[in-house]
């Protein structure tokens, strides 16, 4: 079974930025579209970015287009996200979600196998 495992999260000033990684052994991450989701405390599970199975389209959600980018390494079997001028909202842990599905959908119910998740929090 494909595992899923983040990294790359921690605390950062606003304006900063992190860059979260997802990584899998065993199973090639371009297979596979991956999506990268967040959630808050009390805040329902949303959705960020994905990038499509075997390097494909990107999309994003509205409130982080600008900042924001994902991107693969397929050499290192790792998909990145790239965080720029962060915002207190941006509070959440940060997971990393995979489908075979090859369409870059940013909804969790498409999503079949999940990380563990990295904490991000922005804050002075």
């Amino acid at each position: 079974q494909l595992q899923l495992v983040e990294s790359g999260g921690g605390l950062v000033q606003p304006g900063g930025s992190l860059r979260l990684s997802c990584a899998a052994s065993r199973f090639t991450l371009d297979a596979y579209t991956i999506g990268w989701f967040r959630q808050a405390p009390g805040k329902e599970r949303e959705g960020v970015s994905c990038i499509r199975s075997s390097g494909g389209s990107t999309n994003y959600a509205n409130s982080v287009k600008g900042r924001f980018t994902i991107s693969r390494d397929n050499a290192k079997n790792t998909v990145y996200l790239q965080m720029n001028n962060l915002k207190p909202e941006d509070t959440a842990i940060y997971y990393c979600a995979a489908t075979t599905l090859p369409m870059c959908i940013i909804a969790t119910h498409v999503y079949n196998y999940w990380g563990q998740g990295t904490q991000v929090t922005v804050s002075s």
